[in-house]
């Protein structure tokens, strides 16, 4: 049954890529900070809390995907704060507008999440009942799904999709990794010992779109096909591309200096199962990273 869905956060690369995906059975509207052109689209201010309530008209699901990039730049203190707010206000307007709605047909609310919600721990499987960790990220994620929580006292079928680390052709994490190994120069990062809970793009919007037309799941879900060393992610890139590895792993101190207080993210790593959204009814395409690494590298 088509139903139309309000993608926010939609010119990100997981909004885009969703944004496509979905609009081939679904009527897709955008709520973003500027207009664009093609899909219908409706513009907010998060930090004036101004929405066009227009956009939810007719509406029977809400995606939100807005958030300020956590790798985009060095972690300031201003920085920190970006990304804690823009994540935090945001689904608060969110819920505040819903709330105002006196005839609101949105029925679903579907909101990203991170795998950072557990911290960072390399010995550990980690699964949807784990506790959340302590660092920054896994505070900002704590914060961000207990605002999404208060959307269900409105009667609101409420999914929460705990993202892990996407792979895709069109950017990201993939791609950072990807480029130096394409010039010569790739290596593994830190002890490279540091597992890489991977998903790749296509599943991450299939986990969404079931998230969205079955009526059953409800709370956290973990969104990653499979888990790897740094080492074997970087090995495995450098293997699909017929590229050779000869330098060696970069000292941790050194994307310290470089990275900042960020340099935790890719200094470290976790073991996160996706085995509940597979009893859910969830089938991946890619669960072998070599695999997903051929359909996206060649």
């Amino acid at each position: 049954m088509s139903k139309r869905i309000l993608i926010t956060g939609a010119s990100g690369l997981i909004g885009s890529a969703l944004s496509e995906s979905l609009s081939k059975n679904h009527s897709v509207v955008h709520l973003g900070r500027t207009r664009k052109p093609g899909n219908t689209s409706f513009v907010w201010d998060v930090k004036e809390k101004r929405v066009d309530e227009r956009a939810l008209f007719g509406v029977d699901a809400v995606v939100h995907l807005a958030g300020a990039s956590v790798g985009e730049k060095r972690w300031t203190a201003a920085w920190k704060k970006e990304i804690l707010d823009s994540r935090v206000q945001s689904t608060r307007l969110l819920y505040d507008t819903l709330k105002k709605a006196a005839s609101s047909s949105v029925k679903t609310f579907i909101a990203a999440s991170a795998i950072g919600y557990y911290g960072f721990e390399s010995d550990s499987v980690f699964d949807e009942e784990s506790k959340s960790g302590n660092d920054f990220l896994a505070q900002v994620t704590k914060q961000w799904e207990d605002e999404v929580d208060k959307i269900k006292s409105l009667g609101i079928r409420v999914v929460k999709i705990r993202v892990g680390i996407v792979l895709s052709k069109n950017g990201g994490a993939l791609e950072k990794m990807a480029t130096p190994i394409k010039y010569g120069v790739g290596s593994p990062l830190g002890s490279g010992k540091q597992y890489l809970s991977w998903i790749h793009l296509h599943d991450l919007c299939g986990i969404f779109s079931k998230a969205i037309e079955d009526e059953n799941l409800r709370g956290a879900y973990n969104a990653t096909s499979n888990w790897t060393t740094n080492k074997n992610m970087t090995e495995t890139i450098a293997n699909v591309l017929q590229k050779p590895l000869w330098l060696p792993p970069v000292p941790g101190f050194v994307l310290k200096l470089i990275l900042g207080e960020m340099a935790k993210i890719v200094l470290n790593g976790s073991k996160v199962s996706s085995l509940k959204i597979r009893q859910a009814g969830y089938h991946f395409k890619y669960l072998d990273l070599e695999a997903a690494l051929t359909d996206l590298l060649c």
